[in-house]
């Protein structure tokens, strides 16, 4: 009986033993985000940018996998952006509603639930939060924003945060930061357990303004005109009299913010001209940093192919925010317009997504965080308010799909001259309400900003070149909208009861 015992025990051993040797072959995941990158400079959106082919890896990996029309951001604004990708919340609820704003270490919610699953997990690149990237296994991020060039890093364990910054001590062909970022994921997954599956987080600085590229695309369509959008001109039904001169633009539209300033254009030439050139250098440089974006997305995907891992790596890439490219002679995001609110989205995992796939549901970054969880095996929290997008990715949309999706920007007036502002979108219409407040804790301080409504049917008026608010063939559509963006105000907690100065403007500006 005890030999049979001890045998007993030596054989449950060794089955422990083996089972600890056996690789984990969950998927691995590789989330990529960038920084500022418009749907419109991905040229499998198919924008007057796509003839310059600027994404060709990009664009790759959405023909194997699948590509999201209809992604968008809840608050377009760098570190909020991320906040939400942590969380799974709105602005309003996980408390980051501007740059200020911090999310406590105990608030990283996501890359907690996928070390505690057994995921190896690695945070690389952009980070822009207040507080230390404290759930990761590894990590190695960028300071506040970042140099595009020479970089500077913090990493775990180089020293007490927020003091602990350090260049690695590697030789570069390039000191570019979109080269040393892929350096640096490359490093960690040679270097990783390899019997565990990889959660990393590898985020570009790359394109936020103000670009700057690798030498090696200094003149890269040099010699090619950049297409305009249709909205660079003059479009006199866009915006309202909350927008009037606000923003900042390309051309001499708002002479106290233009990028011509920066692209060192000759303010004596006329100012159709000048408008034509700033375009054209503005472009230039930002589609230069999105090229280095997707040549490094290549490296990436190549070492996953050269170590056989590509297959069962599940690869997303999207953006913090969607990016004005001239569009009603705006730069920058912020606004709630189509090309700042929309963010692309791709998927690559063939074991469950039929290659060339396309969706158009809506989705929001709030979806992010329980589609990473879900794709992970792990149980979404409760306190999550966007939903997986599993379904959406294996040709499913379920019948209860959201069918309007909230937005809100906070930062009144602030760096580019954006008027706070909320709103909703459905497929067919978007109603933004600018409220002429800047908001604080206590309620709000008064600003002499005069508050406006824009509605557009982007049926028939994608571009946003026409404000219907006014025009009495869509008085039932804005009266339905308003109250569609009151329940979605409420479903989301969002409602405005806390700001006083805010619901006497609603209330005067609502029956308008």
């Amino acid at each position: 009986m005890k030999t049979r015992l001890a045998l007993s025990w030596f054989l449950t051993a060794i089955a422990g033993l083996l089972a600890a040797a056996s690789p984990d072959k969950r998927p691995n995941i590789l989330w990529i985000m960038s920084d500022d990158h418009a749907a419109a400079a991905v040229g499998i959106y198919g924008s007057h940018l796509a003839p310059l082919d600027p994404t060709p890896t990009l664009d790759r990996l959405a023909n194997e996998g699948i590509h999201f029309t209809n992604a968008s951001n809840t608050n377009s604004i760098c570190t909020p952006s991320r906040a939400t990708l942590l969380t799974g919340q709105y602005s309003h609820t996980n408390g980051v509603r501007t740059l200020f704003d911090p999310l406590p270490p105990e608030r990283h919610m996501l890359p907690r639930l996928m070390k505690q699953a057994g995921y190896e997990t690695a945070m690389i690149g952009k980070w822009h939060l207040h507080d230390e990237p404290a759930e990761f296994d590894y990590y190695c991020v960028l300071p506040g924003q970042g140099n595009y060039f020479r970089p500077s890093f913090r990493q775990m364990g180089a020293g007490e945060w927020p003091d602990n910054l350090m260049y690695p001590k590697y030789t570069y062909n390039s000191t570019h930061s979109s080269d040393v970022i892929t350096d640096l994921s490359l490093r960690w997954l040679k270097q990783r357990d390899q019997g565990r599956p990889f959660f990393l987080m590898h985020h570009f600085k790359a394109p936020h303004d103000n670009f700057e590229n690798a030498e090696r695309y200094d003149f890269l369509w040099d010699d090619v005109t950049i297409p305009e959008p249709a909205s660079l001109r003059d479009v006199p039904n866009h915006g309202s009299a909350a927008t009037a001169g606000t923003g900042t633009s390309i051309g001499k539209r708002n002479p106290r913010r233009n990028m011509g300033h920066h692209m060192f254009v000759n303010p004596d030439l006329p100012d159709d001209e000048y408008l034509t050139v700033s375009y054209q250098r503005y472009l230039k440089k930002y589609l230069r940093t999105v090229r280095g974006v997707d040549d490094n997305i290549a490296r990436l995907v190549d070492h996953l192919a050269g170590t056989g891992e590509l297959d069962n790596t599940i690869i997303l890439y999207t953006s913090d925010q969607g990016f004005m490219l001239g569009e009603h002679d705006y730069i920058d995001k912020r606004w709630m317009y189509e090309p700042s609110l929309q963010v692309p989205f791709i998927v690559r995992y063939p074991a469950m997504i039929e290659a060339g796939s396309i969706n158009t549901d809506l989705v929001n970054n709030t979806d992010f965080a329980p589609t990473l969880l879900e794709l992970a095996g792990v149980a979404v929290p409760d306190s999550v308010q966007g939903r997986s997008v599993v379904p959406l990715l294996q040709g499913e949309t379920p019948s209860d799909w959201r069918q309007a999706t909230y937005y809100r920007y906070w930062m009144h007036m602030a760096h580019h001259d954006n008027p706070a502002h909320y709103g909703i979108r459905t497929r067919d219409f978007k109603l933004i309400f600018f409220y002429g407040l800047a908001l604080d804790a206590t309620g709000a301080k008064p600003d002499p900003t005069r508050p406006g409504w824009e509605l557009y049917d982007l049926r028939n008026d994608l571009d946003e070149r026409h404000n219907v608010y006014a025009d009495p063939a869509y008085r039932d559509v804005r009266g339905r909208l308003k109250e569609q963006l009151l329940n979605l105000k409420a479903e989301v907690s969002d409602t405005d009861e806390s700001y006083p100065a805010l619901m006497q403007v609603r209330e005067t500006a609502w029956g308008n």
